[in-house]
């Protein structure tokens, strides 16, 4: 090969590396704007009141949620505050209280379900100060994707939320 074809290929080469980079720049700049704007911000949260025990026995007032068939989806792991999902507009709800010791808490998990048992994980990690107020955006986040993935499903419902 000559000096002129070594040339011609580098440049090219060098061309198209920019372009891709530029174009991946654009996309992901919309891209994310597009995703935070929906998003209202949620309401503040209170404070658990003080906890107190269940009754003796296991499950002295029946079963929490009666047995039915489920699919549980791929988890999704998702970084805090990247909302991957369209704001779903749901009905407000009384949302859990987490009784965890929140310091050690370092990814939280929680599982939305939908009519037709399917089940939508979604993982986030954490950060030093999380805690009860923060929950409602990992919560949100699951609703989020219950509706998106099961074709606007308005009877998705937040199953349960853990941590790890």
């Amino acid at each position: 090969m000559n000096l002129k074809s070594l040339f011609a290929i580098a440049l090219a080469l060098v061309l198209v590396q920019g372009y891709s980079f530029a174009d991946g720049e654009s996309r992901g700049d919309s891209h994310k704007e597009g995703k935070n704007t929906a998003r209202p911000t949620p309401t503040p949260r209170a404070a658990a009141p003080r906890f107190l025990p269940h009754p003796p026995g296991a499950h002295p007032r029946g079963p929490t949620v009666r047995p039915h068939p489920i699919r549980v989806l791929s988890p999704k792991v998702v970084a805090y505050g990247n909302h991957e999902w369209k704001h779903w507009a749901h009905a407000e709800f009384s949302r859990p209280l987490y009784y965890w010791d929140w310091p050690l808490v370092r990814h939280v998990t929680c599982i939305a379900e939908d009519s037709y048992g399917d089940q939508y994980p979604v993982t986030e990690a954490t950060f030093t100060g999380f805690g009860l107020p923060d929950m409602t955006i990992v919560e949100d986040d699951a609703l989020d994707r219950c509706a998106a993935e099961s074709a606007g499903d308005e009877s998705c419902y937040l199953a349960t939320c853990s941590h790890f």
